[in-house]
């Protein structure tokens, strides 16, 4: 079952100011929109995620960037300043309970405040459509959307080091992430030797705050590139409906099927 939608919004009020690392506020808004459909099953997404393992879990999910049209840039103050009036957002769902329970209806005609206490803006979603999903074969070629982030903790060190992907240990941790949130997920285990992770060499630096404005706020740093990936077709449907990367339901690693 496909678990990919894209939402059409529109501004209902005069703000046009967006914080430029908006995406926490995005993660918020959902976990919201899931909490009011189902108190029971959104604690559960957020508070323990899916999973055996007492150290690792996954909230299943994962956000496109917004697509508002080219902005006003306010490099200074890290804010956009949006001249359209109507933004999508795409969101994707590798839990069937959340395609059944929630997706149908339940984000048409939401309406939010997408912000912070200083800037922010006003839509309310007009439009909810299922995306159609790619044919999925064992080797795959995709262009990261936004940052895949592999995290690493040398012994002795307080904060992680975010990794990029000539580090020696990238690659090696990338797999190594797929195995785990596929095993944790599937209660099915694979081996390494089933999974084939070729990055393009071009990358690009990128990554965004998130918990912005709190005591936990956390500047996360991840990569954008192309990649191949030789895996069993049911990895491939799990990173294309709950991302590729580290924190995912904070809106790093969402791909697209790159073709040449």
């Amino acid at each position: 079952m496909n678990m990919r939608f894209k939402l059409t919004m529109n501004r209902t009020t005069k703000q046009r100011m967006l914080p430029m690392d908006y995406q926490y506020y995005i993660s918020a808004w959902i976990y919201k929109v899931l909490k009011n459909a189902d108190k029971t099953f959104a604690a559960f997404l957020h508070d323990t995620g899916y999973g055996e393992s007492d150290h690792k879990r996954y909230k299943l999910f994962c956000f496109s960037q917004l697509n508002f049209g080219k902005p006003i840039m306010w490099k200074e103050k890290k804010l956009f300043e949006l001249i359209n009036h109507e933004a999508t957002l795409e969101i994707a769902f590798d839990v069937p309970e959340a395609a059944s329970n929630f997706i149908k209806g339940l984000f048409m005609q939401q309406e939010f405040y997408l912000g912070d206490k200083f800037n922010g803006i006003d839509f309310k979603v007009s439009k909810v459509e299922t995306l159609a999903e790619p044919m999925f074969d064992e080797l795959m070629s995709y262009r990261l959307k936004s940052p895949w982030v592999i995290s690493y903790k040398p012994e002795g060190r307080k904060q992680p080091e975010y990794l990029k992907p000539d580090h020696d240990l990238f690659n090696e941790l990338s797999v190594k992430h797929l195995l785990e949130k596929f095993k944790n997920t599937r209660k099915t285990e694979i081996t390494g030797n089933a999974i084939v992770f070729a990055p393009n060499k071009k990358y690009k630096r990128s990554g965004f705050r998130i918990k912005n404005g709190t005591e936990n706020e956390t500047h996360v740093v991840g990569n954008i590139f192309d990649f191949d990936l030789k895996a069993p077709i049911d990895v491939h449907k799990m990173l294309w409906n709950a991302g590729v990367s580290e924190k995912s339901s904070s809106g790093f690693g969402w791909v697209e099927v790159f073709k040449n």
